[in-house]
């Protein structure tokens, strides 16, 4: 394991880099509390989605690449602002008007529109728990309210109070004119109505005593203590840090800007900022924002209708500085780098695998991968055969590897019943077959020929070197143009698989029946 650990200590993988900032603040002692801390937020005003997973994904890497290089123990904090006001109805609850008198209540003072909690919080925050428990990470739970509620925060809202001012002038740089006005770092939760009134203070005692006008305009005087209020968003964010003692805490590039904001706060009430990394938005198929509101981009349940929940892992794990386009199109082709990675782990030595994604989406607990044919053959194979189930795939698949069955090969088998889901959705509306120009067809009748003669059984690489020879024979310069006619001819597609390797599992006699059709124009009229 030392070895092990000194590799991780120079590895380039950016979940080590991270972990490696964290152990810096411990270099001289380790932390009071007895634990390091790594943070992750939830706003529960809506379910959990793409965001969520891959904000605690990522958080569970670094938290795991910081255990691999320290025996600090450590804890992951899920935390949720379920205090906040609800600003607007979700358009997706049952009776919607029904909540509407509840507006501006905190969340978890609003009834449970689906009947099953105590609130509508508690009943997002239980929607949460599934979601994390579903993916099986390692983490514990903690509510806003409880934690305002119970005195969890009594201490670093009493201080917020003696250091009013100086919170204050931080903000307040960050606001525009008409918004300082009126702004306070407090909340306070109107006696009267129940609501989380954004309205500024008469005056803040430093013994943590709030004066503010009421909704029907009396003065009330109430403590910060006790659940009475709650921090604006970017105090809780840097008081949380504080009160706590965060040690790292991970959000997208549209809080990046907010960073000084946070880590003063955190300062100005005596704690230490946290490490915090910032990663890249996700972008949908047009190069916009992914938005919950909008509803673009993919969901988490899309993408786990085509394909398992280890390849979105993988996806959150890449270049997470980088801004990448996140649709469907994505899929296949990280379902099989996945795997291809799977496949490599297994005779790398320790810092090739510390730096291979799949060491931190399963730890020590690597899998083999049982994928002996590409996730973006088996569409292929889809295609061409119209297979409406699974079943069909694997009648090709037996004959080219013997050996397999889906109780030996699960994750085939898994990602065989994908592969026609996402044909069917995706690309068989999209197909779109075109007729051989006088050379290509001279090319493809040369290969049924050579295919008539060829005695080498499954040899897909056999195979391949003579679709080289026909394309070489024929004249295309690049020969990547003869494969793209094979694709756009027979698969109705620009992309495709390596040839032979298609031949090999389809079958010798199949593929000469389908370039026979092609030949003959049936396979533009399908």
């Amino acid at each position: 394991m030392s070895t092990f650990r000194d590799a991780a200590m120079t590895s380039k993988a950016w979940p080590f880099e991270e972990a490696r900032r964290v152990l810096k603040r411990y270099d001289k002692k380790d932390p009071e509390k007895g634990y390091v801390l790594f943070e992750t937020g939830y706003g529960p005003s809506g379910l959990p989605h793409i965001g969520t997973f891959g904000e605690v994904g990522r958080t569970t890497m670094v938290r795991r690449a910081f255990e691999v290089i320290s025996d600090i123990p450590t804890k992951l904090l899920c935390f949720s602002d379920d205090m906040d006001g609800m600003r607007k109805i979700p358009g997706n609850v049952p009776d919607p008007a029904a909540l509407e008198p509840y507006m501006q209540r905190p969340l978890t003072a609003v009834p449970d529109p689906f009947g099953t909690h105590g609130s509508f919080g508690a009943h997002m925050n239980a929607r949460l728990n599934n979601f994390l428990d579903t993916f099986g990470f390692e983490y514990e739970f903690a509510s806003s309210t409880e934690y305002y509620q119970s005195g969890k925060m009594d201490e670093i809202l009493l201080r917020s109070a003696v250091r009013y001012d100086d919170i204050m002038k931080i903000m307040l740089k960050s606001l525009r004119e008409e918004r300082r006005e009126t702004y306070s770092i407090f909340l306070p939760i109107s006696p009267a109505t129940g609501r989380v009134l954004y309205v500024p203070m008469k005056e803040v005692t430093p013994d943590g005593m709030i004066t503010f006008a009421d909704e029907d305009g009396t003065d009330v005087t109430l403590p910060v203590t006790g659940g009475n209020v709650k921090l604006q968003w970017k105090p809780d964010f840097g008081a949380r840090w504080a009160a706590l003692d965060v040690d790292f805490e991970m959000y997208g590039k549209d809080h990046a800007a907010n960073t000084p904001i946070y880590d003063g706060i955190c300062r100005v009430l005596g704690g230490r900022a946290p490490e915090h990394f910032t990663y890249e938005l996700f972008l949908d198929d047009q190069g916009h924002k992914i938005s919950k509101t909008s509803g673009n981009g993919l969901t988490i349940d899309e993408w786990l209708t085509y394909a398992a929940t280890e390849t979105l892992s993988y996806f959150m794990y890449l270049k997470p500085k980088t801004a990448k386009r996140m649709h469907f199109d994505v899929i296949p082709k990280a379902v099989d780098e996945y795997h291809q990675q799977l496949r490599a782990y297994a005779d790398q030595d320790e810092a090739a695998r510390l730096n291979n994604p799949v060491f931190h989406i399963h730890g020590h607990n690597v899998p083999a991968s049982d994928m002996v044919v590409p996730f973006s053959m088996l569409l292929n194979l889809a295609s061409v055969s119209g297979a409406e189930d699974k079943e069909t795939l694997w009648g090709f698949i037996q004959r080219y590897a013997p050996e397999a069955s889906a109780a030996t090969h699960p994750q085939l088998d898994q990602a065989a019943g994908f592969a026609v889901q996402y044909y069917n959705d995706f690309v068989k509306p999209k197909k779109v077959y075109r007729a051989p120009d006088e050379r290509e067809e001279a090319a493809l009748d040369d290969l049924v020929q050579r295919l008539r003669q060829w005695d080498g059984g499954l040899d897909a690489e056999g195979l391949q070197s003579e679709v080289f020879a026909v394309g070489k024979a024929h004249g295309f310069d690049p020969l990547r143009d003869w494969f793209t006619a094979l694709y756009e001819i027979l698969l109705g597609a620009s992309q495709g698989p390596r040839f032979g390797g298609f031949i090999a599992l389809y079958g010798v006699d199949e593929t000469i029946a389908l370039i026979e059709a092609a030949l003959r124009g049936d396979l533009q009229q399908v």
